[in-house]
């Protein structure tokens, strides 16, 4: 068995498209920028980050069709410097919610918001940082 993604279920699939592509930086893989389906890869490893339309997906599993409350995910990705990461996705637009800081011993992180509401949580492991 392979993880092949873990997919999203946005409502507003063009803002998130941006975010996801513009803000964070990761690399879609077709550049539908308005759905409604898009991957998105960080620059190594093979896991990706799926943005599917919501509505879409509310045709084949009616239950999706209400409106979505609460958080229901955590888009985790590691980064390598995770001060100057957080710098430049400020600057393209991110507000951070917490961090960078010092979550345990081992690991430091920082967590925003996609304009869905989705947690993401950005990693820097200090053991492979040295």
């Amino acid at each position: 068995m392979e993880l092949a993604q873990v997919r999203l279920l946005v409502s507003d699939f063009a803002a998130c498209y941006r975010f996801y592509a513009d803000v964070l930086g990761l690399k879609p893989q077709s550049g539908a920028v308005e759905g409604p389906y898009e991957k998105f890869s960080p620059a190594v490893g093979s896991a990706g980050i799926a943005l599917q339309d919501r509505a879409m997906m509310a045709e084949v599993l009616g239950e999706l069709a209400d409106a979505a409350n609460g958080h229901r995910s955590l888009v985790v990705l590691r980064v390598d410097a995770l001060d100057a990461y957080c710098e430049k996705i400020v600057e393209r637009g991110a507000t951070l919610l917490q961090g960078p800081a010092l979550m345990t011993d081992r690991m430091r992180v920082a967590h925003l918001k996609d304009p869905e509401g989705n947690l993401v949580e950005l990693q820097e492991w200090l053991l492979l940082s040295g």
